[in-house]
Formats: C-alpha cells, structure tokens, sequence
C-alpha cells in the first residue's frame, strides 16, 4: 500500500481503486466475494456480493404466486443482478385460519438459497404498496429468523413500493389497457386473460 493510496480521503478510495495500476488494499486480506459485497456497501449498488429477494404476500392461487416468478425473471433480466429469488410471505396463523397450504418459496427458503449462490448481503424488497403491518413486522421477523441460520450474513428490507411517480404510468397503462380491450381494440393482458372481468357492467 503506498503512501499516496494512504493520504487520499476515504470517500475517494472506491473510485480510485478500480484503477488497473492501484492494488485494492481490501483484497490483501480478505476473500474476493467479501471486497465486492464491501464495495458495493460503500457506493450504495447492488454488488456481486449481493442476493436480492422480491418477496409479496403470497396467495391461495397458484397462478397468482407463479406471476411472481414471472417478475423475478423480468427483474433480473432488466437490471442484470445476479441473484434474485422471489419469496411469499404467508404466516402460519394465516394457514390455519384460511386451511391454506404453504406457498412457496418462503422468506427462509429465499434467503439460503441466496446463500448458496454465493451472496454475502441479502437485500429483501418487498413488492407491496404501501408500509403496513406486513413492512413494519411480519417481513423484517421473518427476515431475522432466517437469518439466524447464517451468522455473520447481513441483510437489510428495504421500502415497499409507496407512492413513487412511475407507479403513475403503470396505472394509467392499465386502465388504457382495459379500455382499448372493452372497445374491441385490444386483446386481454396476461392479467386479465380468461376471467371474464375486463368489460363493462
């Protein structure tokens, strides 16, 4: 490590470490996954380091919790994250209550199986829209209890999706959507399609 390395000021490092000719002091004794999870802390990203899990309430619908699925990949796709597993936050009052089965993958299975894939930082992003009782108790409890089976892993459970201007879009693009459908113009979406509700009463 030089003396020129030591005398910069620590908000510059990161940046300046990624020079081909500086040598990350991090990396002189500590495992690589670490320094990228330690990197991407520092500048605020998604790193390679990270494990991301989209995590909804889950349904006694199949088809309902399969459209998960269908996001995670669409999510990772577009954002190039490495690691992304979806999650369903059923709590087991809910399935005594209703005689509900599991749906699954759950926050814990979501969490190993980050893990397992190598992440370091766990990043849980619920896909709801407003900060309930679900953001305020039952996720970050759930989130906590899976990882107590891995020691030494952070995570952190981020905001739910609130009141954000491109949420604007995604509404008004659907009820363009079911318009166009209602006056013959347009096909059913993937949401619509085959339950009879997109038409007028």
């Amino acid at each position: 490590m030089t003396a020129e390395f030591l005398s910069l000021p620590s908000h510059t490092i990161s940046s300046y470490s990624t020079h081909a000719f500086v040598i990350d002091p991090l990396q002189d004794f500590l495992p690589v996954k670490l320094v990228e999870m330690l990197h991407g802390e520092i500048s605020g990203r998604v790193g390679d380091g990270d494990g991301v899990i989209i995590v909804d309430h889950g349904s006694r619908r199949k088809e309902s919790n399969l459209m998960l699925n269908e996001f995670v990949e669409m999510f990772k796709h577009k954002t190039g994250y490495e690691i992304v597993e979806p999650a369903h936050m059923i709590l087991i009052l809910q399935l005594l209550i209703h005689d509900q089965e599991l749906a699954e993958p759950s926050i814990g299975d979501a969490f190993k199986s980050c893990i397992q894939q190598g992440a370091c930082r766990i990043i849980v992003s619920p896909f709801f829209l407003f900060p309930g009782r679900h953001w305020h108790q039952d996720i970050p409890s759930l989130t906590a209890e899976a990882a107590k089976e891995h020691p030494g892993v952070s995570y952190i459970v981020t905001a739910p999706l609130g009141v954000h201007e491109l949420l604007v879009d995604v509404v008004n693009d659907r009820i363009k959507q079911c318009l166009s459908h209602v006056a013959g113009d347009a096909d059913e979406c993937a949401i619509c399609a085959g339950t009879g509700k997109c038409r007028l009463y």
